[in-house]
Protein backbone atom coordinates (compact mmCIF):
# COMPACT_ATOMS: atom_id res chain seq x y z
CA UNK A 1 0.00 0.00 0.00
CA UNK A 2 1.09 3.35 -0.76
CA UNK A 3 1.20 6.27 1.61
CA UNK A 4 2.00 10.03 1.25
CA UNK A 5 1.89 12.19 3.90
CA UNK A 6 0.90 15.83 3.05
CA UNK A 7 3.50 18.54 4.69
CA UNK A 8 2.52 21.90 5.93
CA UNK A 9 2.05 24.39 3.38
CA UNK A 10 2.40 21.75 0.41
CA UNK A 11 0.63 22.57 -2.86
CA UNK A 12 -2.07 19.00 -3.26
CA UNK A 13 -0.82 18.71 -6.72
CA UNK A 14 3.02 18.29 -5.61
CA UNK A 15 1.71 16.02 -3.12
CA UNK A 16 -0.88 13.76 -6.01
CA UNK A 17 2.64 13.77 -8.15
CA UNK A 18 4.63 12.26 -5.40
CA UNK A 19 2.15 9.40 -5.03
CA UNK A 20 1.50 9.22 -8.52
CA UNK A 21 5.26 8.35 -8.26
CA UNK A 22 5.42 5.93 -5.67
CA UNK A 23 2.61 3.76 -7.50
CA UNK A 24 4.77 3.62 -11.03
CA UNK A 25 7.70 2.67 -8.89
CA UNK A 26 5.55 0.29 -7.08
CA UNK A 27 4.48 -1.43 -10.40
CA UNK A 28 0.78 -1.56 -9.36
CA UNK A 29 -1.06 0.02 -12.24
CA UNK A 30 1.28 -2.39 -14.41
CA UNK A 31 0.02 -5.00 -11.65
CA UNK A 32 -4.13 -3.91 -11.95
CA UNK A 33 -3.86 -3.56 -16.00
CA UNK A 34 -2.42 -7.24 -15.95
CA UNK A 35 -5.14 -8.15 -13.61
CA UNK A 36 -7.93 -6.63 -15.63
CA UNK A 37 -9.06 -9.73 -17.58
CA UNK A 38 -8.27 -13.30 -17.58
CA UNK A 39 -6.19 -14.65 -20.11
CA UNK A 40 -6.15 -18.59 -20.62
CA UNK A 41 -2.76 -20.50 -19.93
CA UNK A 42 -2.03 -20.89 -23.67
CA UNK A 43 -2.66 -16.83 -24.60
CA UNK A 44 -0.30 -15.59 -21.93
CA UNK A 45 2.39 -18.07 -22.56
CA UNK A 46 2.31 -16.75 -26.25
CA UNK A 47 1.96 -13.31 -25.03
CA UNK A 48 5.61 -13.67 -22.88
CA UNK A 49 6.74 -15.24 -26.04
CA UNK A 50 6.00 -12.36 -28.24
CA UNK A 51 7.33 -9.73 -25.39
CA UNK A 52 10.70 -11.44 -25.26
CA UNK A 53 11.13 -11.30 -28.94
CA UNK A 54 9.93 -7.63 -29.22
CA UNK A 55 13.07 -7.22 -26.22
CA UNK A 56 15.12 -9.38 -28.36
CA UNK A 57 14.54 -7.51 -31.20
CA UNK A 58 14.80 -4.43 -29.59
CA UNK A 59 17.81 -5.58 -28.09
CA UNK A 60 19.52 -5.86 -31.27
CA UNK A 61 18.79 -2.45 -32.78
CA UNK A 62 20.48 -0.96 -29.74
CA UNK A 63 23.88 -2.90 -30.29
CA UNK A 64 23.51 -2.03 -34.33
CA UNK A 65 23.10 1.30 -33.67
CA UNK A 66 26.40 1.29 -31.29
CA UNK A 67 28.48 -0.89 -33.38
CA UNK A 68 28.03 0.44 -37.05
CA UNK A 69 28.88 -2.08 -39.73
CA UNK A 70 32.04 -1.50 -41.30
CA UNK A 71 31.90 -0.47 -45.44
CA UNK A 72 33.72 -3.61 -47.20
CA UNK A 73 37.12 -2.74 -48.54
CA UNK A 74 37.74 -1.40 -51.75
CA UNK A 75 38.84 -3.38 -54.66
CA UNK A 76 37.24 -6.85 -53.01
CA UNK A 77 34.22 -7.04 -54.81
CA UNK A 78 33.60 -10.31 -57.04
CA UNK A 79 32.93 -8.36 -60.05
CA UNK A 80 36.59 -7.16 -59.59
CA UNK A 81 37.83 -10.66 -59.68
CA UNK A 82 40.08 -12.80 -61.39
CA UNK A 83 36.95 -14.44 -62.71
CA UNK A 84 34.36 -11.32 -63.33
Amino acid sequence: MVLVTVRDNEPFEKALRRFRRKVEREGIRKDIKKNSFYLKPGEKRRLKQRLAEKRRRKAARRANRKMPSKPPPAGNTPSNGPMG
